[in-house]
């Protein structure tokens, strides 16, 4: 049986850094002088430099944070159509530059025989999977499938399915596209929990392709590990204004916990440390710490997650693609790997991988 291998990775964010302009509008809607303290000191521990997004930040002369479109206005925040609308527009142009820097040649576009897609950010049909054949003139036969809604640890999945795919499909290429805007997402607000939720995410797309040619990384195996009585820790809801998540605060000690129980389970049964190559998503600084704690792992086994969280934030379903691009770019061969990701349930997703 044909082992699958994740060839080739290409990532790409929007043009505009918003990671300062947001929290310059966080502390504005801030009304209470302790929460006000509190948000601050996240912002200086929080592990994050930059976030970027479609959103064109712009001040006005009084010091204060919008943005070009008008979006984000200060007690008019957009209702759920005018995010999809934009999600419609603004997802396309990130998806075509993915695409672009994954740089795919004549003969491997016409190799391709299954598209995926991955968004928890916005939705419309025909979608993201039709963009993605017209932009590359696939064949139109190639067959189409959306995992929506999944979160932050949809990539893992979609791999999954993949992996799937080229084991029981002889000569078949996969081209997967994991592309959220979360900035679409931001709330008016003078809760902390909510607004330390958006001071984590951000735009961000990526494109790989996994087919059973030997290069790159080797898929070994997967496993996902759900902690009991969690569901509530992490939830997103479409609502009237949006796409409302909740993300308690509890979960990374959740995470330290049952990774300090069955942090074996996940390795099957090898010593974490005698694994190399670490790609966990950064779902926070809190999260990274939680995982390392959790596994036991050395100080730097997380650089790659720490890296990414520092230059663009929690791009959730794209994000630990962006880690396993830098994982690819520095694997030796024979060097065994771990990916891991958060999302609803609480659960992890996981898999094990080496580099040939």
């Amino acid at each position: 049986m044909a082992t699958a291998h994740i060839n080739r990775i290409a990532t790409a964010v929007p043009e505009y850094d918003i990671h300062r302009p947001f929290i310059a509008l966080a502390d504005s809607m801030i009304a209470d002088d302790g929460v006000r303290s509190v948000f601050r000191r996240m912002v200086r521990l929080c592990g994050i430099e930059h976030r970027y997004s479609f959103v064109h930040p712009v001040a006005d002369g009084n010091g204060n944070w919008g943005d070009e479109d008008g979006m984000y206005v200060r007690g008019n925040f957009p209702h759920t159509a005018q995010r999809m609308e934009a999600f419609e527009r603004f997802a396309p142009r990130l998806a075509r530059c993915a695409l672009a820097r994954l740089n795919l040649v004549e003969q491997e576009r016409r190799s391709i025989t299954h598209v995926i897609v991955t968004s928890c950010t916005g939705l419309y049909a025909p979608g993201l999977d039709f963009e993605v054949v017209d932009h590359l003139q696939l064949d139109p036969s190639v067959e189409r499938t959306m995992i929506g809604f999944m979160g932050c640890y949809a990539a893992i999945n979609a791999l999954k399915t993949a992996h799937h795919i080229v084991r029981s499909v002889e000569g078949a290429c996969v081209l997967i596209l994991s592309l959220e805007l979360c900035s679409l997402h931001m709330q008016e607000t003078d809760r902390l929990e909510q607004l330390l939720s958006f001071l984590l995410f951000a735009d961000g797309c990526a494109a790989y392709l996994v087919s059973a040619r030997p290069t790159g990384l080797a898929i070994d195996s997967f496993a996902a590990v759900t902690i009991p009585a969690t569901g509530n820790l992490i939830t997103w809801r479409i609502r009237e204004l949006g796409f409302d998540m909740q993300l308690s605060g509890r979960v990374p000690g959740e995470i330290r916990r049952t990774l300090g129980q069955s942090g074996r389970q996940i390795t099957r049964g090898q010593d974490p440390n005698s694994i190399g190559l670490w790609a966990v998503h950064p779902g926070g600084r809190s999260v990274l710490d939680a995982v390392e704690q959790g596994m036991g792992l050395s100080p730097d086994a997380l650089c790659f997650s720490r890296d990414v969280l520092a230059r663009f934030g929690n791009m959730s379903s794209a994000s630990v693609m962006f880690v396993l691009e830098q994982v690819l770019r520095h694997a030796r061969a024979g060097q065994q790997g771990c990916a891991m990701s958060f999302g609803p349930g609480v659960t992890a997703e996981t898999m094990l991988f080496h580099a040939v």
